[in-house]
């Protein structure tokens, strides 16, 4: 049996997340998607794990997926096959070999997020689906300052919308804030990330730039007894899963 590691690409826009469970169990998943394809290549169901579930309407430049299969189909076959019978907003990027005892999910060490604030005069036609328009331009100075507060571990439950969860501790490694002509970029790197706890982040630090909250609020939200609160979730159309890091 074959253990097949796939990165994959995917406009996440008409599909309800990654997995749909529970309460709004949904067939149009990006997951049932590849998994129905799945078993028309091995003849029987196949079960996927992925590096991070991406909720509804997030993208993926570069998602990780893990299944096992019988298939006599070579790696650079499956690889074709799947890009042949998926819908055209979702892709494979490359499929690879992996040993048996690989997961996708149990090895996944880290996370990163990009969130895509588009700025200037006129919104993009081409790109609105893919960025959150800001009539403003953000002051990054405020927004750079005020993500310092998050770097390191911290209990992250106030910025998620978590219900239930072993641990809502997590290690923001990396908080990047970028800006060119058209486009400010927030990149988030950590060991994982909580239910809606990027969109929260980029909310927050958005609101900070535009002058709407204090700098001070950003670390003042993981104290219990502070009456701040994370700012609403920025818009899911912004919000790329940008890569899944293993132990090499």
């Amino acid at each position: 049996m074959k253990n097949i590691k796939l990165t994959l690409e995917y406009d996440g826009t008409r599909y309800n997340g990654w997995q749909r469970l529970g309460k709004g169990e949904s067939t149009n998943t990006i997951e049932n998607k590849i998994t129905e394809v799945l078993k028309k290549m091995d003849g029987q169901d196949v079960e996927l794990f992925c590096g991070c579930r991406t909720e509804v309407g997030v993208h993926a430049y570069a998602q990780t997926a893990s299944f096992k299969t019988n298939t006599a189909l070579e790696i650079k076959d499956i690889k074709n096959y799947l890009n042949r019978y998926l819908p055209m907003d979702i892709a494979v990027l490359e499929a690879e070999e992996m040993p048996e005892r690989f997961h996708a999910s149990l090895n996944a060490k880290e996370v990163t997020y990009v969130y895509r604030i588009a700025i200037g005069d006129v919104p993009s036609v081409f790109d609105r689906r893919y960025t959150y328009y800001s009539f403003k331009t953000p002051d990054i100075r405020r927004m750079k300052t005020a993500a310092k507060a998050l770097l390191g571990e911290h209990d992250f439950r106030y910025y998620s919308t978590v219900k239930k969860n072993k641990s809502t501790v997590k290690d923001m490694r990396e908080i990047d804030i970028y800006q060119d002509a058209r486009e400010i970029q927030i990149t988030m790197r950590a060991d994982g990330f909580l239910h809606n706890m990027a969109r929260m982040i980029a909310g927050t630090l958005l609101d900070i730039g535009l002058g709407k909250r204090e700098v001070t609020a950003a670390g003042d939200i993981f104290d219990a007894h502070s009456d701040e609160m994370a700012s609403a979730p920025a818009e899911a159309k912004g919000l790329f899963l940008q890569e899944v890091g293993y132990q090499k």
